[in-house]
C-alpha cells in the first residue's frame, strides 16, 4: 500500500500516443473511428454534440424523483463551493507603489465524465459547478455514449442543472485529444478536469503543456481509522463502498488499535461480500490493496494515514475532531460514524474528485481554484524606481543580462516629463 503509485505499461502509453496523433491529424474522423472501436457505437459527425433540444428532452424524460435529488445535491455543491471564490487584492507598498493580484477564470474548460456502464451524473456536478462559480466562459463535457448512442437522461439533466455549455458524445483518449487540440467539431479548451480509466489518465499526461490538467487520478482509496466505539458493520461497509468500483486496484484499509474491532471488521467483510452485487470486483481489490492493520494507539494510526496519503480517510473514533488535527496528507476526511464516504461522494457538497496514489501529499481536490488563475499587478513610481534602480541593475548584471539592466538605466537617463 505504501508503494502504491499510478503506473502505466509502455504498450498502453504507446497506444494512447497513437490515438492522440490520429486525432490531431484527422480530427472528427479519428474521434468517430475510435468511438466505434472502443465504445461499439457508430456516430455521425453531427451526433458528436448533444443539441439543446436533446438536453431539454432529457430533463423532461428523466425520473422526476431522481431529478429532484440531483437538484438538491447540486444546491449543496454550489453552496459549499461558493465559499472558495477568491477576490482580487492589492497592497500599498509605499512611495505610491501598488502591488496585487487579479483573480481571473480560465476561459475554456473540458470536463471528463465517465459513464458508459453507469450514469455518473454526480461527477459532472462535481466538476461543472465549481467551473461555473469560477466564471469559466465555456464549459464542455465529454462523456461516452451508451450502446444505443444516447447519453443517459440523468447525465444530460445534470449538465443542464449545472449550466454546462456543450456536451460531446465521446470519451477516452480520443476525447482528451479532441478537447486539447480541437477538431472540426470540438472547440479546444485551456484546461481538462475529471476522472477516467487509465487510458484517459495517460492521455491527460500526454497533452499536459498544451493544456493544463487537474491531476492524474488512479483507482479509489479509503483508510478507516476505528477505535473501540466503531461499529464493525459500518467500517466494513465503507471499505467495500470503495473496493467495488471495478478496476480491481482500489484500496480499502482499516487501521485500529483495538484487536477486537480488527477481528470483527474481518468477519463483517466476509459476510457483506457474500451479498455484494460487485463481489468479484471487490474481492480482487481487497486481495491486492485490502488490509486491516493493528496499531499500538491512535497516534500511530494517524502516522500511517500520513504515510499512505489516501484519497479518503474516515475517523470513526471517540473524538474525531481532535484526532483529525494530526492528518496532513489526505484528499478528504470524514469525521464520526454518520459521515460515511458516500455522503461526500454524492450529497454533502464537498468535492469527490480527489488526489489518489499518494498525490494527497501535494495535491488537493477539484474546486473553484482548479478553474482560476492569478495575474500579478505591479504599478511602480519614478520615486521608487530611483531608489531601487541600483539593486535591480546590480542583480541583472550579475546574471549577465545587460538588456535588463539597460531597461532600467534608460529610465534614469530620461527626464520624468518625457
Amino acid at each position: 500500500m505504501l508503494a502504491r503509485q499510478i503506473e502505466f505499461t509502455p504498450e498502453l502509453e504507446s497506444s494512447v500516443e497513437r490515438i492522440i496523433s490520429e486525432v490531431v491529424s484527422n480530427g472528427d474522423e479519428a474521434v468517430l473511428t475510435f468511438t466505434r472501436e472502443f465504445d461499439g457505437v457508430d456516430l455521425t459527425p453531427e451526433q458528436l454534440v448533444v443539441t439543446p433540444d436533446e438536453l431539454d428532452r432529457a430533463a423532461r424524460s428523466a425520473d422526476p424523483a431522481l431529478i429532484e435529488v440531483i437538484q438538491a445535491a447540486a444546491d449543496n455543491i454550489r453552496r459549499f463551493h461558493k465559499n472558495q471564490k477568491r477576490e482580487d487584492w492589492s497592497v500599498d507598498d509605499g512611495d505610491g507603489v501598488t502591488l496585487g493580484k487579479r483573480i481571473v477564470p480560465i476561459e475554456r474548460v473540458g470536463l471528463l465524465v465517465p459513464g458508459a456502464s453507469a450514469p455518473l451524473f454526480s461527477t459532472l456536478l462535481m466538476a461543472a459547478i465549481p467551473a461555473k462559480i469560477a466564471g469559466c466562459s465555456h464549459i464542455a463535457v465529454a462523456t461516452p455514449p451508451q450502446a444505443d448512442g444516447d447519453i443517459h437522461p440523468a447525465v444530460l439533466a445534470a449538465a443542464k442543472i449545472a449550466g454546462v455549455d456543450r456536451v460531446y458524445r465521446a470519451f477516452g483518449a480520443q476525447a482528451v485529444a479532441a478537447l486539447a487540440f480541437g477538431t472540426q467539431t470540438f472547440t479546444p479548451v485551456d484546461k481538462l478536469a475529471g476522472p477516467g480509466h487509465p487510458v484517459v489518465q495517460i492521455a491527460k499526461k500526454k497533452v499536459f503543456g498544451r493544456v493544463d490538467i487537474d491531476m492524474v487520478a488512479g483507482p479509489s482509496e479509503i483508510v478507516v481509522v476505528a477505535d473501540h466505539t466503531a461499529n464493525s458493520r459500518h467500517v466494513a461497509a465503507d471499505m467495500l463502498s470503495q473496493a467495488e468500483h471495478g478496476s480491481g486496484y482500489e484500496a480499502a484499509v482499516c487501521v485500529t488499535p483495538d484487536p477486537n474491532i480488527a477481528a470483527a471488521v474481518s468477519d463483517e467483510l466476509r459476510r457483506q461480500l457474500a451479498d455484494l452485487s460487485h463481489r468479484e470486483d471487490a474481492e480482487r481489490a481487497l486481495s491486492r490493496y485490502g488490509a486491516i492493520v493493528i496499531t499500538k494507539d491512535l497516534g500511530e494510526a494517524v502516522d500511517l494515514v500520513n504515510e499512505i496519503a489516501p484519497e479518503h480517510v474516515e475517523m470513526i473514533v471517540e473524538d474525531p475532531w481532535e484526532l483529525q488535527k494530526g492528518v496532513r496528507h489526505a484528499g478528504a476526511v470524514f469525521l464520526g460514524p454518520a459521515s460515511s464516504e458516500p455522503v461526500g461522494d454524492y450529497f454533502a457538497g464537498t468535492n469527490h474528485i480527489l488526489p489518489t496514489a499518494g498525490a494527497a501529499r501535494y495535491a488537493s481536490s477539484v474546486g473553484v481554484d482548479t478553474f482560476l488563475k492569478d495575474i500579478s499587478i505591479v504599478s511602480y513610481t519614478n520615486e521608487r524606481l530611483r531608489k531601487s534602480a541600483g539593486a535591480i541593475i546590480q542583480m541583472a548584471e550579475a546574471e549577465g543580462l545587460d538588456g535588463h539592466a539597460n531597461a532600467i538605466r534608460v529610465r534614469l537617463q530620461t527626464p520624468e516629463d518625457e
